[in-house]
């Protein structure tokens, strides 16, 4: 199973996204870092990819092996997306 978090500002979360993700900001993961599954796939995703890349640098310190980077961001994504009402 695949566990989705996005790295993006609250904001943007609101646009849309993929079924099962959780939003982080960058500016919370310190601190929300424990939510995260080591034990899990992770997708990281923002809008354009540039976050993530840096999300991934954190986690991977952090121990964190099961990373993958959606490239291009949601921008590039084609599957399903959920429209928060």
């Amino acid at each position: 199973m695949i566990c989705f978090n996005r790295c993006t500002k609250t904001g943007e979360y609101q646009t849309g996204f993929i079924p099962g993700a959780k939003n982080i900001p960058l500016s919370q993961l310190s601190r929300r870092i424990d939510e995260i599954p080591k034990d899990r796939d992770l997708l990281l995703y923002c809008r354009s990819g540039m976050r993530s890349k840096s999300v991934a640098r954190i986690l991977r310190k952090r121990g964190f092996v099961r990373l993958i980077l959606l490239q291009g961001g949601i921008n590039a994504w084609s599957g399903q997306l959920i429209r928060p009402k």
